[in-house]
């Protein structure tokens, strides 16, 4: 038989959602999500149905984008040749099926686009390197089951419960992906380890992030206030908007608007995957004007020309100045505690400073205000409070 057919690659790459037949049995289908994966039809010798007419079987050949036109002809005609034999090829083909890190760094590649940011992409995929690769990484996908998984769950699952769970959720995704392409079949064996709880229960540790007392902030702040680094700058901003490093780090000048007096820090940038607005205050304004003579890219410039500040930098200046058992991050309970304790905030406003969500999803659904007005003047209260300056005291709520 001719190895040819009704499909070009072309056709392959860009025919809508349906069965698509190429001859000879041989079918491309594009499912709704795009997805495009190989299937042969065939009557294996001797095989009836219920009725006692011929059986016709589809066998999966795997996914477009892994197994080539010509090669998904060559299997069909394999298939084909077995079936006329008698033979069902389910039990006597000869796939080609990749090894679990092969399939995993595909999986990898074709997901970037869909990652929160390059960090977490790359995080990703150092999860599966670390702890699965040099345990299942050569063995072929369809070969995997529960015990292998074990093998790569157990070592870390008390002892570093997180990255476990983490690792967990990627073996999964990718023996799932495995499965939609024709390379396994049957149950996950993540999904089987996890309903047999066959891994003993592990109670998370709350990690919390070591705060200043907001009482201490003052001449904290003083202190800061009276260098000249980029750190210092950096740390003040991030004092009072009470923001995570990231947010501050990757600010652009883009995102400011100096007439409006707000920050919006993008999506991508936030924890929460959504856009959050930030007022700006006199005392934050006060900081960002000077830096705009630097014409950097990024508001906190590093040492090189247009590239953020190290992640690190904050952290050792509070290092420097002999602030122990603190971390950047803490200011953000810092700034909780006061708004409580002092500012007598209502929850929802507060929790809104920091860009955290409040209430259930349908709460949040039909309350869509971020409180802008309301959050401008408790931050106003409080770089009134940080900075020292003397300042009316308004009613927030």
């Amino acid at each position: 038989m001719a190895l040819s057919g009704k499909l070009t690659k072309k056709l392959v790459e860009n025919l809508g959602a349906g069965r698509h037949g190429d001859g000879n049995g041989l079918y491309l289908v594009v499912d709704p999500s795009g997805a495009r994966r190989w299937i042969v039809r065939v009557v294996v010798k001797g095989a009836k149905n219920k009725k006692g007419a011929p059986l016709r079987t589809d066998f999966g050949l795997g996914g477009a984008d892994i197994v080539t036109i010509n090669q998904a002809r060559e299997r069909a005609l394999e298939y084909r040749r077995m079936a006329k034999q008698g033979l069902n090829p389910r039990f006597n083909a000869q796939r080609e099926i990749p090894t679990f890190e092969e399939f995993a760094q595909q999986v990898h590649i074709e997901r970037m686009p869909t990652w929160k940011n390059a960090k977490h992409g790359q995080q990703w995929i150092n999860t599966l390197r670390d702890y699965a690769f040099p345990k299942i990484g050569r063995m072929p996908l369809d070969s995997i089951d529960q015990p292998e998984v074990m093998m790569c769950l157990s070592p870390i699952w008390t002892e570093k419960h997180e990255t476990a769970r983490r690792l967990a959720q990627r073996i999964k995704t990718v023996l799932d992906v495995a499965k939609s392409k024709g390379f396994r079949s049957g149950e996950n064996p993540v999904t089987g380890i996890k309903d047999a709880g066959v891994l003993p229960k592990v109670k998370a540790k709350p990690q919390h992030h070591k705060a200043m007392r907001w009482q201490d902030v003052p001449a904290f702040y003083a202190d800061l206030k009276s260098r000249n680094a980029m750190a210092a700058n950096a740390l003040r901003f991030t004092c009072l908007t009470g923001s995570r490093t990231n947010e501050v780090l990757g600010m652009r000048w883009d995102e400011i608007d100096f007439d409006t007096r707000l920050w919006v820090c993008p999506d991508e940038r936030m924890k929460t995957g959504e856009e959050h607005r930030v007022p700006l205050t006199d005392e934050m304004i006060a900081i960002l004007e000077p830096l705009q003579a630097l014409k950097s890219e990024y508001v906190f410039e590093g040492q090189k020309r247009h590239k953020p500040l190290s992640n690190m930098a904050m952290l050792m200046l509070l290092r420097r100045m002999n602030v122990e058992g603190v971390t950047v991050h803490g200011f953000r309970s810092t700034f909780r505690d006061w708004a409580s304790e002092i500012a007598n905030a209502p929850r929802e406003i507060a929790e809104m400073s920091l860009s955290h969500r409040v209430g259930s999803d349908v709460e949040r659904a039909y309350a869509r205000s971020d409180l802008l007005d309301k959050r401008r003047v408790l931050m106003e209260r409080w770089s009134v409070f940080v900075s020292g300056v003397d300042g009316k005291v308004i009613k927030i709520g």
